[in-house]
């Protein structure tokens, strides 16, 4: 089940490595009409630009489309606060990483615009299934 991460995200602990993880992600949020616009490679930007080496850990850039029509169609700056953000991360333990969302409820309430928040719910509730669902991978990544 989903937790609150912090006081804007929300997230699950999977048992599957990186790379798995970040597929099943794909195919979860893709369950839900979200579609993936950028994938950021943290840990490989760390290591080229500044030669550090860091765990696995990767931002996706998540959309979807009618919702955030809507949203721009409402207030045309809310764009200033898309796509939502999932991270995924390797943990210290072998074979587990952690996947979180940013909280859309928490961030689209900047706009301080009501007609915004019924989307925002129900965008968290698709993260939330998103996130369920990842919850419920099977251990190792086996399909």
């Amino acid at each position: 089940m989903a937790t609150k991460t912090s006081p804007y995200g929300l997230g699950v602990t999977v048992s599957l490595d990186h790379d798995a993880a970040v597929e099943r992600t794909r195919q979860a949020l893709s369950s839900e009409g979200f579609g993936v616009l950028t994938e950021i490679d943290l840990s490989g930007a760390f290591r080229a630009k500044l030669g550090v080496d860091f765990r696995q850990y990767t931002i996706l850039g998540a959309c979807n489309p009618a919702l955030a029509h809507q949203a721009v169609s409402i207030d045309r700056d809310i764009g200033l606060l898309l796509p939502c953000n999932i991270i995924v991360y390797q943990t210290d333990e072998p074979g587990t990483s952690v996947v979180a969302a940013l909280d859309p409820v928490e961030v689209l309430s900047l706009a301080g615009n009501d007609a915004i928040s019924p989307m925002a719910a129900e965008v968290r509730g698709r993260l939330e299934r998103v996130l369920h669902a990842l919850a419920g991978a099977p251990p190792g990544g086996a399909e």
